[in-house]
């Protein structure tokens, strides 16, 4: 069943009316391309000034979407080659993060990103792509594979955040993703981060460190989602639509605070609407971002990176 926001709701009304327009004239045999045209004409302003001017909470369902393409479909459509590395070597395999070798147009990287899962049994498999202190491990140990070997890094990040659980922080949650902040910030290859779905607190951040990170242009990256700040805030959920406003977690906000570096555009109606299309996008992004951060020597990729971060947050009155 395909799944529908209440703020698209004329856009299916007048794909309805179109639907019964081009049934009755079947049905008919009456010519009636006119009255489809025009309805064609108005479904296509309705979806520019709607999708054009999304609420903060809106960009948050539409990364959402269950039909959204995730981690393992980008590298099924981006990738020539792909080999799976298991393990962070000290506790077991996360399945909450998945990444390996690959081939991308020729270019070998390591590819690394969080897998939410698509149903409920893939789901509770992938631990709704909340990472525990092993998957960050391992994340880390991949990115010092490439290291050793020259692979430039891509990330991508789709996670509501790193998993809570007691069990995550006796084994150091916090401690893992810091490690990560720190080795990411050294890493002497290049590193290309996209925002793919939600960016949540250190759970995006723990693999969000590169020279250039981006977001597709209906996603959010914050320190909190909207629902816990709302229930933090108000102790209920009940304004969480004025939270995402206040958290301004929008890509376009976060190119304007000179959080990110670019903004990726998604198909008419969000990126559910043809995986082919954002990923066409996604691996171009790449194979031009690599071929300039190529040619930079490994020092001055470091130092760049530690100044462009270092700078997040500097207000000068």
């Amino acid at each position: 069943m395909k799944t529908t926001f209440d703020f698209e709701k004329p856009i299916a009304d007048l794909m309805t009316q179109i639907e019964k327009v081009n049934q009755v004239a079947e049905k008919t045999k009456v010519d009636m391309s006119a009255t489809v045209a025009e309805l064609q004409k108005k479904l296509q302003t309705a979806k520019e000034d709607i999708y054009e001017n999304l609420t903060g909470w809106q960009k948050v369902q539409m990364s959402r979407h269950p039909d959204r393409p995730q981690t393992l479909d980008y590298i099924k459509l981006i990738c020539d080659e792909f080999i799976e590395l298991h393990g962070d070597r000290t506790v077991r395999d996360d399945k909450a993060i998945v990444g390996g070798l690959a081939s991308i147009g020729g270019q070998s990287v390591m590819i690394i990103g969080h897998q939410k899962g698509k149903n409920t049994k893939e789901r509770q498999y992938r631990n709704f792509g909340m990472a525990n202190p092993e998957g960050y491990r391992k994340a880390l140990r991949l990115m010092k594979l490439a290291e050793k070997f020259g692979k430039p890094v891509v990330t991508l990040i789709d996670t509501m955040g790193a998993y809570p659980g007691l069990e995550a922080e006796e084994r150091g949650q916090g401690e893992a993703i810091a490690r990560n902040l720190l080795e990411m910030s050294v890493l002497e290859v290049p590193v290309i981060c996209i925002v793919i779905g939600e960016g949540a607190s250190g759970g995006a951040l723990g693999i969000g460190v590169g020279d250039r990170v981006y977001m597709l242009e209906h996603t959010w990256y914050s320190v909190i989602s909207p629902e816990s700040c709302s229930s933090i805030l108000w102790r209920s959920w009940d304004h969480k639509e004025k939270a995402a406003e206040a958290l301004k977690l929008t890509a376009k906000d976060m190119l304007a605070n000179g959080l990110i570096d670019g903004i990726v555009t998604e198909p008419v109606g969000g990126a559910h609407q043809d995986h082919e299309q954002i990923a066409e996008s996604v691996k171009n992004l790449i194979l031009s971002d690599l071929a300039l951060l190529s040619q930079k020597p490994a020092d001055t990729l470091v130092s760049e990176r530690i100044e462009k971060f270092s700078k997040m947050g500097v207000v000068v009155e």
